[in-house]
């Protein structure tokens, strides 16, 4: 066999396919610092229930989704008590120092251990947006498909753009500027092969534009906002006020 046809071979089972299925993988090993909080951001409370456990409701609500990983690191004193148990849940204490590592880190354990292949598809989504629905998970799975390429949830930018260096201000078209958003999803195999490849990262996608995919941008919404400043979680919790 050709290298050109064991590479090949290889990517095939990394192809998603009709009847692929779903899991949810949920890092939540930072610490939020940005937060000003004496915990995590992911165990604040957010009308009554912690943030993480609003992140992970969503996912429980999803009849697509077959399962969810939630990645913590081996020394959080948090978890147990921020998360009801849940048959479709399983909570990994293989946390890495950056969210790349606890990202790949889940994902090889998933792959080592459960009954999960290469080419089934993973929807790797940010602990502190718990502002995730059902309908946009929906919505990504379908506009994804059976896309090599997966993708990722994201917005277009509305506001004008500036970018100041040394003081010099000069302003940026936005025609084809997007914001990032989770959930990312791509077919296990593809994932783990790209974030082993490219280490300097911030998220999946751009871990597989690295080694030469191109993923769908399909629009979220703004209540899938991250969690990052005390102001944000004023806002979030709006959307959890009972009617």
């Amino acid at each position: 066999m050709t290298q050109q046809s064991s590479d090949l071979a290889d990517l095939s089972q990394h192809l998603p396919r009709e009847n692929s299925r779903y899991v949810a993988l949920i890092p939540a090993a930072g610490v939020g610092t940005r937060m000003a909080s004496n915990i995590p951001k992911q165990y604040l409370d957010l009308a009554g229930e912690t943030v993480l456990q609003r992140t992970v409701d969503c996912f429980l609500a999803c009849e697509k989704i077959e399962h969810i990983f939630v990645v913590v690191s081996a020394e959080d004193g948090y978890i147990d008590a921020a998360l009801r148990p849940n048959p479709k849940l399983t909570i990994l204490n293989c946390g890495g120092l950056t969210r790349r590592d606890t990202v790949q880190n889940g994902l090889e354990v998933i792959r080592r251990f459960s009954h999960f292949q290469d080419n089934d598809q993973v929807l790797v989504h940010d602990a502190a947006r718990p502002g995730l629905t059902p309908m946009l998970v929906n919505k990504l799975i379908e506009a994804v498909g059976i896309d090599v390429n997966g993708g990722l949830l994201a917005l277009p930018v509305v506001d004008t753009v500036k970018r100041c260096i040394a003081g010099q201000v000069e302003t940026i078209d936005r025609k084809h500027l997007w914001l990032a958003q989770t959930p990312q999803m791509f077919t296990l195999g593809l994932l783990s092969r790209a974030l082993t490849m490219a280490i300097e990262v911030t998220d999946e996608a751009s871990a597989i534009e690295s080694i030469g995919y191109h993923p769908k941008l399909v629009e979220g919404a703004m209540r899938n906002r991250k969690l990052t400043l005390p102001e944000d979680l004023e806002l979030l919790n709006l959307f959890f006020k009972p009617s």
